[in-house]
């Protein structure tokens, strides 16, 4: 299979023969795609080389390529990233993973840690759903109808959903464009993943990350609160959790200026700054 095709791999920047540079690996949350990173992309484009992708049946990735059994867990999406590192010979890379994305790259990381250097998670949640001494910011009967709805009207679940998962009401065209980025996708597939999502539960996984990790949490985000951004925060050895005075699930998309900044601050504290 042409992996680069499969994932409509993009590829910004040369290639460093010797892989002394960092490479940023950018993965896009639930119901979205590359695209979403173009805020962000441009500040890191000399000095670093990026690469980013879109999940199989998201975006412009081939949609023949998707299977409900490969895809029935998160691991089906972290083999998908190990074989783009592989197809690209991908080395010291930091991958950049917003939402559902984050885990993903957990999940990588912890399967071929000689390639992964750090991690970044934009909004991480390891689970949705409140647990005994857990708050993941959804009961099981939320997230029990949000599925429901989901089934029985995806269209109309993205109209509702999308604007309140972007918060920032003030700017509805950020909305609309999470709405209409939900809408493109094909609802069969935005459904299994939305199960997949959802109902995962990565929490296990945590203690186990042994690179240098950011997590960027949103003051206020209706899909992983606070107390999720600290859980994940104290979970993982070592990593830096920073409190973005943004609202929402999608800082890059409505505070890419502080997005930015926490992540170039986060790259010169790991590594040496590009020359």
């Amino acid at each position: 299979m042409d992996v680069r095709g499969r994932n409509h791999v993009t590829i910004i920047g040369d290639h460093d023969d010797h892989g002394e540079r960092p490479v940023l690996l950018f993965a896009h949350g639930f119901g979205c795609d590359q695209n979403m990173w173009r805020l962000v992309t441009p500040a890191f484009a000399e000095g670093y080389r990026l690469v980013l992708f879109d999940h199989v049946g998201a975006g412009n990735s081939d949609l023949t390529a998707w299977d409900s059994d490969r895809y029935s867990t998160l691991d089906g999406y972290a083999t998908d990233v190990l074989e783009i590192c592989a197809e690209l010979d991908l080395r010291n890379v930091v991958f950049v993973g917003h939402s559902v994305s984050a885990m993903i790259g957990v999940l990588a990381a912890a399967r071929e840690p000689s390639r992964f250097a750090a991690l970044v998670m934009v909004g991480p949640s390891p689970r949705y759903i409140d647990d005994d001494g857990y708050l993941g910011g959804f009961s099981t009967e939320d997230i029990d109808e949000l599925l429901d709805s989901l089934d029985s009207n995806y269209l109309g679940w993205s109209a509702a959903m999308a604007p309140a998962i972007m918060g920032n009401p003030d700017r509805p065209e950020l909305g609309a464009e999470l709405t209409n980025s939900f809408c493109r996708t094909d609802p069969s597939i935005a459904r299994h993943f939305a199960r997949v999502t959802f109902l995962a539960d990565n929490r296990a996984d945590l203690p186990g990350v042994e690179i240098p990790t950011l997590v960027l949490q949103c003051r206020e985000d209706l899909i992983a609160p606070m107390a999720v951004g600290e859980y994940v925060h104290h979970r993982v050895p070592g990593s830096t959790l920073v409190v973005l005075d943004a609202t929402g699930h999608c800082p890059h998309l409505s505070a890419p200026e502080q997005t930015i900044s926490a992540l170039r601050d986060f790259l010169t504290t790991t590594f040496a700054a590009p020359r």
